[in-house]
């Protein structure tokens, strides 16, 4: 279903995918990656999350998710220091877009240890 509505909007000329991450100024943060990521997944748009982000690490899931960026108002205007969480934000959106270029490690339902176990004397 969500491919349906996505190609409607791609052929009525959008330049752009925003999925809501929450309800707009709940701050909330991304309420469903799944629905991000199946979005990014099948869009040939850009998908920018908006509405929800309501501290750095949100904006970071989102990039994580492969988002191509995130549109913030609330989370820095109503922030006590609106500076402060706007350069959050920046490194933020930097640091979630480089985690999801470098490809996270494999889930594993199971611990396995990393470290060398022979030769380490």
């Amino acid at each position: 279903m969500i491919r349906f509505y996505q190609k409607k909007v791609e052929d009525a000329g959008a330049c752009a995918i925003m999925p809501l991450a929450a309800p707009i100024g709940s701050g909330l943060g991304i309420q469903n990656k799944t629905n991000i990521r199946l979005i990014k997944e099948q869009s040939v748009l850009p998908v920018i999350v908006d509405a929800g982000v309501g501290t750095a690490s949100d904006a970071t899931i989102a990039m994580e998710l492969g988002c191509d960026g995130v549109l913030i108002n609330t989370a820095i205007a109503e922030a006590k220091n609106p500076i402060l969480m706007a350069e959050a934000m920046k490194h933020a959106v930097i640091s979630g877009r480089k985690a999801f270029k470098a490809e996270r490690m494999k889930k594993r339902s199971y611990g396995s240890a990393s470290s060398p176990e022979n030769d380490l004397i």
